[in-house]
């Protein structure tokens, strides 16, 4: 199949649609409004249905209700948007339901900024909302990645019978790369028994997440955790970058990562021998990837669009073994090559 340039807002549009989506909920904010208005175009040509809502609230409710029909169903927002959300979130979590949930990010706190960053890390990986719940996240590094992905998400939303978060950014949502649709590796899915699509014939379906006994929703919060550690045991998804050798290892996500991956290269060229750990899922965190670095590593790096969220998860993985470093530009800047080389040769001048 012939690849097309694309802008990365309509790429997700048309890999959710390819993906099988039918249904899209959503209200505009920038920097992903491609988003909605792709999606208003093209789900009437394939016999879906877009509604652009009163707000963030009802979208996300909207949300709820097909996907606890059964459907496949998106929203997109971006970061004060998902804040919106989290109630919906929390709720559809909590009912076991399926569901992609696009996150765009731009610069916050508060309404920041329409420049990409990445301080939406915490949320989309710890809960978000209220709750001992989790999102399955994606973290994307390329347009054609986030297209690979989405049309992915689907799959283990309905494998795993949950959201499925992917984590973009303003650079992301709105550069143009060549794209390639292709065909995802099909999951062995489980029958939607458990949807409200008419009881004729079958004792009727109750989808629902209040639980007044206690012992009850002890008993449901632990399932939840088992699902969650069964992703942790078999979706991990990282990318190793010239770590065979490696003396410092930078890690980094989403736009980070491309970034990173130069300076990888020119640092070898000075003579230090850097690698890159991209994570691919943010939840579950790729922390299998760190046992398979070589003795050789004196250091790690993190780099960041926010002022330390993965450097946490980085510093769990690695256990006390070796120094973790943090380096981050916030508020919507995106960090040089320069800047991150300065830091990496900082750090290797005081371990060599």
């Amino acid at each position: 199949m012939a690849k097309q340039l694309m802008k990365g807002n309509e790429a997700i549009g048309e890999a959710a649609i390819r993906a099988g989506c039918r249904y899209f909920f959503g209200y505009p904010i920038t920097p992903q409004n491609e988003v909605p208005e792709y999606m208003a175009r093209r789900l009437p040509e394939v016999g879906g249905v877009f509604l652009q809502a009163e707000s963030e609230v009802s979208a996300i409710n909207m949300v709820y209700g097909a996907a606890g029909a059964g459907a496949r169903v998106m929203t997109s927002s971006s970061s004060p948007g998902i804040s919106l959300k989290q109630e919906g979130i929390s709720y559809i979590a909590g009912s076991e339901l399926p569901c992609v949930i696009i996150n765009i990010i731009r610069g916050g706190p508060g309404l920041g900024g329409i420049q990409p960053a990445q301080s939406d890390y915490f949320q989309a990986t710890k809960g978000g909302g209220h709750g001992d719940y989790r999102l399955f996240v994606f973290a994307p590094a390329s347009v054609q990645e986030m297209v690979d992905l989405i049309m992915e998400a689907f799959d283990i939303a309905d494998y795993y019978r949950n959201p499925v978060m992917v984590l973009g950014d303003g650079t992301l949502g709105q550069m143009m790369e060549p794209v390639e649709f292709k065909e995802p590796k099909k999951r062995d899915l489980p029958p939607k028994d458990w949807a409200t699509t008419g009881a004729k014939g079958r004792k009727r379906n109750i989808i629902n997440s209040l639980s007044l006994v206690a012992e009850q929703l002890e008993e449901h919060n632990w399932k939840l955790q088992k699902k969650y550690q069964h992703m942790k045991e078999h979706e991990q998804r990282w990318e190793l970058y010239k770590c065979d050798d490696a003396e410092l290892v930078l890690a980094a996500f989403g736009t980070t990562a491309r970034i990173v991956k130069s300076v990888v290269n020119q640092l070898r060229e000075q003579g230090i021998k850097a690698g890159l750990l991209r994570p691919i899922t943010i939840f579950p965190f790729p922390d299998k990837a760190f046992a398979q670095l070589p003795d050789t590593v004196k250091a790690f790096l993190t780099v960041e669009m926010n002022t330390g969220q993965m450097v946490e998860d980085v510093r769990l993985a690695v256990n006390g073994k070796q120094p973790v470093h943090f380096f981050g530009r916030t508020g919507g800047i995106v960090p040089t090559p320069a800047e991150i080389i300065a830091k990496a040769k900082e750090i290797m001048g005081g371990v060599r």
